[in-house]
């Protein structure tokens, strides 16, 4: 089995909380797809805004949202788990591969502008992330259940049956970023 780029292991730490060995190789190849395919680098991630919808003065950073949705998606089903059991169980390593490619396709949705700045780009406009995520996802093999999350974690997820990991990485997306969009609005 090939090495994880350093680049993409700096951004994703938490890919060492993958325990299949092999999920974790996938989750990272579709990073270092995206990545050959994106205008954006490693240093742009750290820097730019982590949504467009929140005006230009949102400070959290594409990267800061993204592995924090992966630490509370991961604590959410450990919760879950010891909580639930066999009842409602959750798969941890589907669970934060998922959360970890949520937003993987925004690297083929935005460009940055002359100026530097995030801005949707014309492949955007017609395939948000979830659809481009997951084109990235399967063309490197990851495993339905997983390309499932990224499909089904933003508004387009509504009009599908939601597994629990999918639930659990829409919730944790989504309750760190609707406060930031309220106060844009205030």
């Amino acid at each position: 089995m090939e090495t994880i780029k350093k680049e993409v292991l700096q951004l994703w730490p938490e890919l060492e909380w993958i325990g299949n060995m092999d999920l974790r190789h996938k989750t990272a190849k579709v990073w270092e797809h995206a990545l050959e395919r994106s205008v954006l680098t490693p240093d742009d991630l750290n820097r730019i805004p982590f949504t467009l919808l929140c005006g230009p003065d949102l400070k959290v950073t594409f990267m800061d949202h993204k592995r924090s949705v992966v630490h509370i998606a991961r604590d959410s089903g450990n919760k879950m788990n010891e909580f639930y059991g066999e009842e409602l169980p959750v798969d941890i390593d589907v669970l934060i591969a998922g959360a970890i490619l949520a937003d993987v396709g925004k690297l083929l949705e935005y460009v940055l502008d002359e100026n530097g700045k995030a801005v949707q780009g014309s492949y955007g406009k017609y395939l948000r992330h979830p659809f481009s995520g997951v084109s990235l996802a399967e063309s490197c093999g990851v495993p339905p259940e997983v390309c499932h999350i990224i499909a089904a974690h933003a508004g387009e997820g509504n009009m599908v049956k939601r597994s629990t990991e999918a639930f659990i990485v829409h919730h944790a997306d989504f309750m760190t970023f609707l406060p930031f969009k309220q106060r844009s609005q205030a």
